[in-house]
């Protein structure tokens, strides 16, 4: 009883919505009506500045990683539960009770998931993710490429209880669906170029 409780803390937490939150505090104004309408860091480092996007990115990940650590907790550490909760909290975000189940895509909170459910291979996707990035330009498709590697890396560098690659695949799996909107405007040549610059705060 007490570690499906920890699923449900761990999607209350994902569904959050501190980018929506920061920028309404910070300006007034609603990031869902500005730049690509997503509440998750890029967003809001493309429409409020680079601090902003900063710290949406780090308390997103944040969420990831308290929502694995307690599922942890309670439940002595079973790959189980944890594996469930990682999924839970990137349920949140995506899909956050808050704001009528329109969240963002859920790419920081996997990341704070995985690196308290696997910190090598969440290390391992991160330098690609760095890699295509600095080639490229684009913060989706470096998304994307991570999410793919994600699942190789969890068996490839860590061996983990099954549960766990099944849940780096769903997730990897579910972070490429929620770009699709962005693999669309990559096709067409349309994509937002990636600058850490931002909009000035």
């Amino acid at each position: 009883m007490i570690p499906a409780l920890a699923l449900a803390i761990a999607y209350l937490l994902g569904a959050v919505p501190f980018g929506y939150l920061l920028v309404r505090l910070k300006t007034g104004r609603d990031v869902r009506t500005e730049g690509s309408g997503n509440i998750g860091a890029t967003n809001v480092l493309r429409t409020t500045g680079r601090w902003a996007g900063i710290l949406v990115l780090l308390l997103d990940m944040a969420k990831g990683f308290v929502a694995v650590w307690i599922a942890g907790v309670v439940s002595g550490r079973s790959p189980v539960w944890m594996s469930a909760a990682a999924l839970a909290v990137m349920a949140g975000h995506a899909f956050p009770v808050f704001l009528k189940f329109r969240g963002g895509k859920a790419v920081a909170s996997c990341v704070g998931a995985f690196l308290g459910l696997t910190p090598a291979a969440l290390l391992a996707a991160l330098v690609v993710f760095v890699l295509v990035v600095a080639r490229s330009r684009f913060i989706s498709l470096g998304s994307i490429a991570a999410a793919a590697t994600l699942p190789l890396a969890v068996w490839l560098l860590g061996r983990p209880h099954w549960t766990v690659t099944a849940a780096a695949a769903i997730a990897g799996a579910f972070v490429i669906w929620r770009h699709r909107g962005n693999i669309a405007r990559l096709r067409a040549g349309t994509e937002n170029v990636f600058s850490f610059g931002g909009r000035r705060s």
